[in-house]
């Protein structure tokens, strides 16, 4: 008897898809007002050099509601918000404690370094992609994942990357998610 395989929606996930690092909905931004200003408060010693890691890098949200700021800051303005936890950025500046960031949209902004983590993600941006129990696109497809799907990468080499999804590992042809680079491995 042939297997049906399984269609993740974004929104529709809710329900099924709590992940070790939450729960996985559409990307919510709300408006802040740029005219609110904060006072830095110094309370973190200045560092005046990045972490030394690479540019660009990919990174994940630590928080489900991280502030995204106009500079490298709390005297800049929050100009939007982030709402959903564990969502992969790409880190394209860094300043002191603070990083530029990049959704898989293309929006950037900044966010202190402490609202990241190093845990990887990954996104379906655009269209759906084949979740496969074998790296092989002949290998059966254990789910459909809808755009704005979110999991966890496991491992990538080569085409494919090993990725957790609402409980369900799988592979993912590396060209279908957004949140790791071309040839770059993970282990």
């Amino acid at each position: 008897m042939p297997v049906h395989p399984m269609v993740l929606r974004g929104a529709a996930c809710v329900a099924l898809a709590t992940l070790a690092f939450g729960v996985l909905h559409p990307v919510l931004r709300t408006g802040i007002g740029s005219g609110a200003q904060a006072a830095d408060t110094g309370n973190t010693p200045p560092v005046h050099r990045g972490s030394g890691l690479p540019i660009p890098r990919f990174a994940s949200l630590r928080s489900d509601e991280v502030n995204v700021r106009t500079g490298p800051g709390t005297r800049y303005p929050v100009d939007w918000v982030f709402k959903r936890k564990a969502m992969p950025v790409e880190i394209v500046a860094e300043y002191e404690n603070w990083r530029k960031i990049r959704d898989w949209q293309g929006a950037s902004g900044w966010v202190h370094q402490s609202l990241l983590t190093g845990k990887r993600s990954f996104i379906v941006p655009s269209k759906v992609a084949s979740l496969h129990r074998t790296p092989a696109r002949s290998a059966d497809v254990v789910a459909k994942l809808e755009p704005e799907v979110m999991g966890e990468i496991q491992s990538c080499s080569g085409d494919w990357c090993r990725v957790k999804v609402s409980g369900m590992s799988g592979w993912l042809e590396r060209s279908d998610l957004w949140g790791v680079y071309k040839s770059e491995p993970i282990n």
